[in-house]
């Protein structure tokens, strides 16, 4: 009888395909079943041995140990992860459109809910641990790009998602800012940071060096600072901006002097790669031998993924989508500030009944929602 951890997948894209394939070749797990909604068909579904896919949620469930979401979808996510976490079998996320929409509702009640290793908001806490494990006192945490475009046209996007074998919906939320905008609120809200502003500042710098400006943010907030950064040449990575009382204390040390900011305020520790479906295996392993959440949306976010219009909108036309779509874009909001203010995510196939200008903040009394599991999960988390 093998001994192998059975790890259960929900959805069938790029990352589930990836992660499969890892499980495929390890020694101490492998993948039990893949949930997926599309036809049982091989020819449609990736390259996978087509006994592992299901349509069933409870046949995921009874024949996984661990539950790996990646699926993207929102509402899909939230049903599904409904189910699970009844059987208290612990969740892990690739998905941090799930973690800011729905996850706290969850996590308010007890599940483990942990986003992995990977992606960015996994990469900044997992480095984050590194560095407090230093005795370092985190400032901020730098989502790094290198390009942005808020309003793509939908032919370029085409073009790109061809190119990359993405989705068009994937690759237009990474151009826009709107997958930033969701995984800096992630960060906010799992590594008790705070915002600088609505939507971030979103700077452009020369080099990495100058950053003092969010020094001063995080000072001033009296809390460190989930922020990103547009810098051509960048690597795709992740960075954390801190300080650290000892070693200020040692001005020649020359490995600690090439960390500092143009002025001298704070270090700069880069993480300089994500590889989000490589690096989950070191996820499961960790939370196989007991390790507690390494990031999550928290039980009491502060922070959410709001959304601004790209275009007029007006009574009688439908925001097809939300993330990755042409009409709205993501920005990260203060929860206290904008309880009226839809999450992006929420925002699928949602007729418009009120006149909406471009970058204006699309509010609950402008749309007409469907009642969704992923709604009232939101709605719920909400302070009162």
């Amino acid at each position: 009888m093998s001994n192998k951890t059975k790890i259960g997948i929900v959805g069938t894209g790029f990352i589930a395909y990836g992660v499969a394939k890892m499980l495929l070749k390890s020694s101490d797990m492998t993948v039990s079943k893949i949930l997926t909604r599309r036809k049982l068909d091989f020819n449609d579904l990736p390259q996978l041995p087509q006994s592992l896919y299901t349509q069933s949620i409870q046949e995921l469930i009874d024949e996984s140990d661990l539950i790996l979401e990646c699926s993207g979808d929102v509402l899909h996510a939230t049903r599904v992860i409904s189910e699970v976490v009844k059987t208290d079998k612990k969740v892990i996320t690739i998905d941090a459109e799930f973690q800011v929409t729905s996850a706290s509702y969850f996590i308010k009640r007890g599940a483990y809910i942990s986003e992995a290793d990977g992606d960015q908001p996994g990469c900044l806490a997992r480095l984050k641990q590194e560095l407090v494990g230093m005795g370092c006192e985190p400032l901020a945490y730098v989502n790094l790009k290198g390009f942005l475009n808020p309003n793509p046209v939908e032919e370029e996007m085409r073009y790109w998602a061809d190119k990359q074998k993405l989705t068009l919906s994937q690759v237009t939320s990474f151009t826009d800012g709107t997958k930033l905008q969701i995984e800096q609120a992630l960060v906010a809200n799992g590594l008790n940071a705070a915002i600088a502003k609505e939507g971030m500042i979103g700077a452009t710098v020369e080099k990495l060096e100058d950053l003092d400006y969010l020094v001063d943010e995080a000072k001033a907030l009296g809390a460190p600072v989930s922020e990103y950064l547009l810098c051509n040449g960048a690597p795709p990575g992740v960075l954390i901006l801190a300080d650290h009382e000892e070693a200020n204390l040692l001005p020649g040390y020359l490995a600690l002097s090439r960390l500092k900011t143009t002025k001298k305020t704070a270090y700069i520790f880069v993480r300089p790669f994500h590889i989000p479906h490589l690096e989950v295996m070191n996820t499961f392993r960790r939370v196989i031998n007991g390790e507690g959440v390494l990031i999550n949306n928290s039980s009491s976010p502060t922070i959410t993924a709001g959304a601004v219009a790209k275009r007029q909108l007006n009574p009688g036309d439908k925001i097809l989508q939300g993330a990755g779509g042409f009409d709205a874009r993501g920005y990260v909001l203060e929860i206290k500030n904008h309880k009226n203010a839809v999450p992006i995510c929420l925002l699928q196939d949602s007729p418009v009944i009120r006149k909406i200008e471009p970058g204006q903040i699309i509010t609950f009394d402008d749309v007409d929602l469907t009642n969704t599991t992923a709604l009232e999960c939101y709605l719920d988390s909400l302070p009162e």
